[in-house]
Protein backbone atom coordinates (compact mmCIF):
# COMPACT_ATOMS: atom_id res chain seq x y z
CA UNK A 1 0.00 0.00 0.00
CA UNK A 2 1.38 3.39 -1.00
CA UNK A 3 1.46 6.25 1.45
CA UNK A 4 0.58 9.54 -0.17
CA UNK A 5 2.85 12.25 1.19
CA UNK A 6 1.62 15.83 1.07
CA UNK A 7 3.89 18.01 -1.05
CA UNK A 8 5.70 20.60 0.98
CA UNK A 9 5.14 23.85 -0.88
CA UNK A 10 7.48 26.79 -0.42
CA UNK A 11 6.38 29.99 -2.19
CA UNK A 12 9.20 31.86 -3.94
CA UNK A 13 7.35 34.78 -5.55
CA UNK A 14 3.77 36.10 -5.72
CA UNK A 15 2.18 38.30 -8.35
CA UNK A 16 -0.24 40.43 -6.31
CA UNK A 17 -0.52 42.85 -9.22
CA UNK A 18 -2.28 40.12 -11.24
CA UNK A 19 -5.24 40.13 -8.84
CA UNK A 20 -5.41 43.92 -9.04
CA UNK A 21 -5.31 44.09 -12.84
CA UNK A 22 -7.23 40.92 -13.80
CA UNK A 23 -10.16 38.68 -12.90
CA UNK A 24 -8.59 35.22 -12.46
CA UNK A 25 -11.07 32.70 -13.88
CA UNK A 26 -9.02 29.48 -13.73
CA UNK A 27 -5.61 28.43 -12.44
CA UNK A 28 -3.29 25.75 -13.75
CA UNK A 29 0.00 24.31 -12.54
CA UNK A 30 2.96 24.14 -14.91
CA UNK A 31 6.56 23.09 -14.55
CA UNK A 32 9.32 25.39 -15.71
CA UNK A 33 12.42 24.53 -17.71
CA UNK A 34 15.46 25.96 -15.92
CA UNK A 35 19.17 25.64 -16.72
CA UNK A 36 22.44 26.08 -14.92
CA UNK A 37 22.39 27.89 -11.61
CA UNK A 38 18.81 29.21 -11.89
CA UNK A 39 17.42 26.71 -9.37
CA UNK A 40 20.09 27.71 -6.84
CA UNK A 41 19.16 31.36 -7.36
CA UNK A 42 15.48 30.47 -6.81
CA UNK A 43 16.34 28.66 -3.58
CA UNK A 44 17.71 31.96 -2.26
CA UNK A 45 14.42 33.66 -3.28
CA UNK A 46 15.85 35.86 -6.04
CA UNK A 47 12.85 35.95 -8.37
CA UNK A 48 10.29 38.50 -9.57
CA UNK A 49 7.17 37.91 -11.68
CA UNK A 50 5.51 41.33 -11.43
CA UNK A 51 6.00 42.33 -15.07
CA UNK A 52 5.94 38.84 -16.57
CA UNK A 53 3.46 37.37 -19.04
CA UNK A 54 2.90 34.07 -20.86
CA UNK A 55 2.47 33.39 -24.57
CA UNK A 56 1.70 30.23 -26.51
CA UNK A 57 3.80 29.97 -29.67
CA UNK A 58 3.88 26.86 -31.89
CA UNK A 59 2.14 24.77 -29.22
CA UNK A 60 4.65 25.68 -26.50
CA UNK A 61 4.09 27.97 -23.53
CA UNK A 62 6.82 30.45 -22.69
CA UNK A 63 7.09 32.93 -19.85
CA UNK A 64 8.62 36.31 -20.65
CA UNK A 65 10.08 39.06 -18.40
CA UNK A 66 10.38 36.73 -15.39
CA UNK A 67 13.49 37.97 -13.59
CA UNK A 68 15.73 35.41 -11.88
CA UNK A 69 18.77 37.18 -10.44
CA UNK A 70 22.12 35.57 -11.26
CA UNK A 71 23.46 33.22 -8.60
CA UNK A 72 26.24 35.03 -6.67
CA UNK A 73 28.48 31.99 -6.41
CA UNK A 74 27.90 31.07 -10.04
CA UNK A 75 30.37 31.76 -12.81
CA UNK A 76 30.16 31.54 -16.59
CA UNK A 77 27.13 29.25 -16.27
CA UNK A 78 24.86 32.10 -15.15
CA UNK A 79 22.25 32.91 -17.79
CA UNK A 80 20.49 36.10 -18.83
CA UNK A 81 18.08 36.99 -15.97
CA UNK A 82 15.22 37.97 -18.33
CA UNK A 83 15.49 35.21 -20.93
CA UNK A 84 12.24 33.49 -22.03
CA UNK A 85 11.70 30.19 -20.24
CA UNK A 86 9.58 27.30 -21.45
CA UNK A 87 6.66 26.13 -19.31
CA UNK A 88 5.89 22.44 -19.17
CA UNK A 89 2.26 21.29 -19.47
CA UNK A 90 0.43 18.52 -21.28
CA UNK A 91 -0.20 19.29 -24.93
CA UNK A 92 -3.97 18.89 -24.53
CA UNK A 93 -4.02 21.48 -21.71
CA UNK A 94 -1.96 23.89 -23.82
CA UNK A 95 -4.39 23.49 -26.75
CA UNK A 96 -7.35 24.10 -24.43
CA UNK A 97 -5.73 27.26 -23.08
CA UNK A 98 -4.91 28.43 -26.60
CA UNK A 99 -8.58 28.07 -27.60
CA UNK A 100 -9.71 30.05 -24.55
CA UNK A 101 -7.14 32.78 -25.27
CA UNK A 102 -8.70 33.27 -28.70
CA UNK A 103 -11.86 34.38 -26.90
CA UNK A 104 -12.11 38.10 -26.26
CA UNK A 105 -10.07 39.49 -23.41
CA UNK A 106 -8.37 36.35 -22.06
CA UNK A 107 -4.67 36.28 -21.23
CA UNK A 108 -2.27 34.03 -19.33
CA UNK A 109 -0.53 35.51 -16.29
CA UNK A 110 1.86 33.84 -13.83
CA UNK A 111 0.38 34.12 -10.34
CA UNK A 112 2.90 32.31 -8.17
CA UNK A 113 6.29 30.59 -8.37
CA UNK A 114 6.87 27.87 -5.78
CA UNK A 115 8.77 24.71 -4.91
CA UNK A 116 6.63 21.57 -4.85
CA UNK A 117 9.02 19.16 -3.19
CA UNK A 118 12.20 19.67 -5.17
CA UNK A 119 10.47 20.82 -8.38
CA UNK A 120 9.87 24.45 -9.36
CA UNK A 121 6.26 25.07 -10.37
CA UNK A 122 4.37 28.05 -11.76
CA UNK A 123 0.71 28.72 -11.01
CA UNK A 124 -0.72 30.09 -14.26
CA UNK A 125 -3.95 32.07 -14.25
CA UNK A 126 -6.37 32.36 -17.16
CA UNK A 127 -7.44 35.98 -16.68
CA UNK A 128 -9.74 38.67 -18.04
CA UNK A 129 -8.65 42.29 -17.81
CA UNK A 130 -10.35 44.61 -15.34
CA UNK A 131 -11.70 47.99 -16.27
CA UNK A 132 -10.89 51.06 -14.18
CA UNK A 133 -14.28 51.00 -12.45
CA UNK A 134 -13.75 47.34 -11.46
CA UNK A 135 -10.47 48.27 -9.80
CA UNK A 136 -12.18 51.14 -7.95
CA UNK A 137 -14.92 48.76 -6.73
CA UNK A 138 -12.29 46.34 -5.40
CA UNK A 139 -10.48 49.12 -3.55
CA UNK A 140 -13.77 50.38 -2.05
CA UNK A 141 -14.70 46.86 -0.87
CA UNK A 142 -11.27 46.39 0.66
CA UNK A 143 -11.59 49.71 2.52
CA UNK A 144 -15.06 48.78 3.81
CA UNK A 145 -13.79 45.42 5.04
CA UNK A 146 -10.81 47.04 6.77
CA UNK A 147 -13.10 49.62 8.43
CA UNK A 148 -15.53 46.91 9.61
CA UNK A 149 -12.65 44.89 11.11
CA UNK A 150 -11.36 48.00 12.87
CA UNK A 151 -14.81 48.74 14.36
CA UNK A 152 -15.18 45.11 15.46
CA UNK A 153 -11.78 45.22 17.16
CA UNK A 154 -12.58 48.51 18.95
CA UNK A 155 -16.02 47.27 20.06
CA UNK A 156 -14.77 43.93 21.44
CA UNK A 157 -11.41 44.92 22.90
CA UNK A 158 -11.88 48.59 23.64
Amino acid sequence: MKTVKKDNIKVIANNKKAFHDYFVDETYEAGIELVGTEVKALRTGKCSVKESFIRIINGQMEIYQMHISPYEKGNIFNRDPLRPRRLLMHKAEIRKLEQKMKEKGYTLVPIEIYFSGSLVKVKVGLCRGKKLYDKRDDIAKKDQKREAEREFKVRNFG
